[in-house]
């Protein structure tokens, strides 16, 4: 191996652990690959190298933008000064960067760059430095954090647990002291007595939770907080049963199949191959409008419980969006017990629904709620964990069946 193949191997190694580092799945195969990739192509051309690292370490469209931003920094240090030259550190990104920046440049800082604590500090500020960490991680919106801090959320966000009220059922199954008499099973059970009755047959209803549908907007706005979010949404696929997740940008996309996987980034994967609109516009209206066609009596029987997570940013097609989207709204409301409208710019204490999306959407949920942070997180399963307040006006019974 020549020098400079070897040099340009410990840079693209490096890199790989500026990747993980920042949060991304890249290992020795990603590294090998790139390096291999590298090889095939014209280094000195920035589009070039930069398609082919990409192709190489990226799997989840979500991650570009970390990438993005790690590559021009690579890119900055390696241009003019040779393939020896060591990446920049935390110091040379700009005074407020995005979030994808920040977590690059945590990436970059070396670990030994730290200071040392003084040997005669009080051994109790360790666990009270914690404890005020852990406050500040709870109240800190998702769009701010970087990459050790989503790393711990993410696994705070894990052993979230999402109750929901038992309700009965019209189903009913055998109890030998159950309320309700079994006439048929009673008859059958006689004739191998020759028609002698010789015990009641009686059942019970089934209780069981309602089912859970969550309609998540992974539009350009709403994907710094979807990308956290599916982590919450895979821990609660996987508690229990009869939870249905979409998501929905320019179309609607049922990832129900793909979050049952265990594994969450193997989960995460599956779900990248699915959506083709993540980052994208936002229809609100017409996907709404195809989940009631398409969804709605599969899934929203037995006093579903329907969470929708939106910035209520709409972009219709035509001028009529605002009509279309406020009819579904009226028919998704109709069709489920409660509707929970989660929005991540009701964190702002001045906001208020000023665009045509938000207007069409607040007369047809139950509940108005931010979602921004793992305090508001905790807050929607304290939420759901209490029974559901009766809607004003008509019974619910009665909305669905006009």
């Amino acid at each position: 191996m020549t020098t400079a193949q070897g040099t340009l191997g410990a840079n693209v190694m490096h890199f790989a652990r500026v990747l993980r580092r920042a949060g991304l799945p890249v290992g020795p195969a990603e590294a090998i690959v790139a390096q291999q990739a590298l090889g095939l192509i014209d280094i000195s051309d920035r589009n070039e190298a930069r398609a082919a690292l990409r192709a190489a370490m990226i799997h989840r469209r979500e991650h570009t933008d970390v990438f993005d931003q790690a590559f021009g920094l690579f890119w900055r240090a390696l241009s003019g000064a040779g393939l020896a030259v060591a990446l920049p550190d935390a110091g040379e990104i700009l005074e407020r960067p995005p979030a994808a920046s920040r977590r690059v440049a945590e990436a970059m800082a070396s670990p030994h760059d730290a200071q040392p604590r003084p040997h005669d500090e009080p051994p109790t500020t360790d666990a009270v430095r914690g404890v005020s960490d852990r406050e500040r991680l709870q109240r800190m919106d998702f769009e701010t954090m970087g990459a050790a801090e989503i790393a711990t959320a993410k696994a705070d966000i894990r052993r979230l647990t999402l109750p929901l009220n038992l309700r009965r059922t019209r189903r009913l199954r055998a109890d030998p002291i159950g309320p309700v008499t079994d006439l048929r099973r009673t008859i059958q059970a006689s004739l191998r007595h020759g028609g002698e009755i010789l015990a009641i047959a009686r059942n019970r209803r089934v209780s069981r939770p309602p089912p859970l549908v969550v309609l998540c907007d992974i539009s350009g706005s709403m994907a710094p907080y979807a990308q956290i979010l599916l982590h919450f949404l895979h821990a609660v696929t996987n508690d229990r049963d009869r939870v249905h997740v979409f998501l929905f940008g320019t179309r609607l996309t049922n990832i129900t199949r793909q979050l049952r996987h265990r594994d969450p980034e193997v989960a995460f994967q599956l779900v990248a191959h699915v959506v083709p609109d993540w980052s994208g516009g936002t229809r609100i209206g017409e996907t709404l409008a195809a989940f009631n066609r398409l969804w709605a009596r599969r899934v929203l029987g037995q006093g579903a419980v329907v969470l929708l997570i939106t910035d209520g940013l709409d972009r219709p097609r035509d001028d009529d969006g605002s009509g279309q989207l406020a009819e579904a709204m009226d028919r998704l409301y109709r069709s489920c017990r409660r509707l929970i409208w989660l929005n991540p710019l009701l964190r702002w204490s001045g906001f208020e629904p000023k665009s045509q999306g938000a207007r069409a959407i607040l007369p047809h949920v139950d509940e108005f709620r931010p979602i921004h942070n793992l305090d508001s997180l905790r807050a929607l399963v304290a939420l759901l964990s209490r029974p559901a307040p009766a809607r004003a006006g008509a019974a619910w019974s009665d909305r669905r069946g006009s």
